[in-house]
This record gives C-alpha cells, sequence and structure tokens, in this order.
C-alpha cells in the first residue's frame, strides 16, 4: 500500500515537473486565449442596455371575481403573490402588443418578451420593470410605455387595486453586457486549463523511452549497457575514441 502512494506521489510529481518545463507554451496558450476572448467581447459581441422603472402596488381591499381580499402593509407575503398577478398581466400577450403599437418598435411579441422582465424588489410590495434592449433611447422609451399603461390593464382586469409608478425610467448610460474583464477572465482560465490539459494528456500518452530515468523508474528494470553518442562529441573523454573530432578522422585519412 505504501509502495502505491509511492508511486502515485511519483506521478504527480513527474506532471508538475512536465508542465513547469512547458510553462513558455502554457503561457503563451493563456495569453492569446485571453486576448481571443477579450476581442470576441469588444468587437463581436452587441452591447445591451437596461432601463429600470419602479412599480407600486396599492394596498387596499381587491375584488377577485366575487372574493374580496383585504391586504394589509404588514402582510409581505399577500403583496409578493399580488406582484406576481401583476407581472403576469405585464408580460401577457395584449399588454406587450399595446407597447408595440405604442412605441412603434419592430418587435414580435415573442421577441420583446424575451426583452422585458419584471419582479418583485427584495419581497416588498414595489416590483422593477427591467427592459434590456441594444438601444439605450429604445430601452427607455419600452420601460416607460409599459409603466404607463400598466395600471389601467390591471384596473381593467382585477377590481379595487392600482398601480403607481414609484419611478420612471432613464436612459441608461453604462451596458450591462457583456463584461469584458469578466468574458477576457475566462479565456485566460480557459486558455490555461486547456494548455495544461493537452501537456499532460501528451505526456501521458507518451510511452517512449527518453532517458535512462524513463527505463529504471517506470519498468524498475537494470541498466545493462548503454550506447554513447559517437557524432558530435569534441571531447578527448567521449566515447568512441573521437569519431565524431575531425581532427582524428583526418589523420585516420593521411595514415
Amino acid at each position: 500500500m505504501d509502495q502505491q502512494r509511492y508511486e502515485e506521489e511519483i506521478d504527480l510529481l513527474q506532471l508538475a515537473k512536465t508542465l513547469l518545463k512547458n510553462w513558455k507554451w502554457i503561457a503563451a496558450a493563456t495569453l492569446i486565449c485571453g486576448v481571443i476572448a477579450a476581442c470576441i467581447s469588444v468587437f463581436l459581441i452587441t452591447p445591451l442596455y437596461q432601463a429600470k422603472a419602479l412599480m407600486y402596488v396599492n394596498n387596499s381591499e381587491i375584488s377577485l371575481g366575487n372574493t374580496k381580499v383585504s391586504i394589509s402593509a404588514s402582510d409581505l407575503s399577500a403583496a409578493q403573490s399580488l406582484v406576481d398577478t401583476y407581472v403576469v398581466i405585464l408580460r401577457s400577450r395584449n399588454t406587450l402588443n399595446d407597447v408595440i403599437e405604442q412605441t412603434g418598435v419592430d418587435y414580435t411579441y415573442e421577441q420583446l418578451l424575451e426583452m422585458v422582465s419584471a419582479s418583485s424588489v427584495n419581497g416588498t410590495e414595489i416590483f422593477q420593470i427591467v427592459v434590456t434592449d441594444a438601444d439605450p433611447e429604445e430601452a427607455k422609451l419600452i420601460a416607460n410605455t409599459i409603466a404607463n399603461l400598466l395600471p389601467n390593464k390591471i384596473a381593467s382586469i382585477i377590481e379595487g387595486c392600482s398601480v403607481r409608478i414609484v419611478d420612471s425610467a432613464v436612459t441608461p448610460t453604462k451596458k450591462s453586457s457583456p463584461s469584458n474583464s469578466k468574458n477576457t477572465l475566462i479565456g485566460l482560465m480557459v486558455g490555461f486549463v486547456a494548455s495544461c490539459g493537452i501537456i499532460i494528456l501528451l505526456d501521458l500518452l507518451d510511452d517512449v523511452i527518453h532517458t535512462e530515468e524513463d527505463l529504471t523508474d517506470n519498468f524498475d528494470l537494470p541498466m545493462l549497457a548503454a550506447i554513447p553518442e559517437l557524432l558530435g562529441s569534441t571531447s578527448s573523454n567521449s566515447y568512441g575514441y573521437g569519431y565524431g573530432d575531425s581532427d582524428s578522422n583526418e589523420r585516420r585519412r593521411n595514415a
């Protein structure tokens, strides 16, 4: 068991040495992927903007058919339920088609539905309308049109209730997406992980014996003999009696 743990430790150490030996390739791949991700984020992805409007759900006694429901300010769960009902009305085909007609935007109901979202703010009686669009002015126009249409829409469906505008949408000045720094960081991480994975995979699939250590460590076999380098050696202590030495070769030809 100790021998198995020792071998696993040696394997991990060898992988770490392999990664360290190829650190230049890893650094280059990481940098290249980061630059590619940054270029894609800056030049190829359309920036989007979000315009937001706030609406307040009025607390009063309302009628849902023949049933009357009294909502108090402390009953946040009931207010949350009412907000969910209003959001459904907001995203209905009837409401959004009226928004398209009044604003004159060139969207279908399905396209506008993807752009509009609404939710309660921290579980309160205030809910937020968010419109995401590539055109900041258009995003503001759609958000404010929804905020103006919604009270009448809700009043015509649910008796005794009202919705009021807390804050109208303004033209967004900062894009909501994409995040260039985040995308660049993701690219760097992908480049680092991918390059390390490829290097480790190639090392694990490499079954060629490159050094004496590969033979003794991986196969636990003793070294019986070694073939010295005969060419390219200029040292007088080299094997092969100077076969790689040009002066020695010249003397043998003259003899």
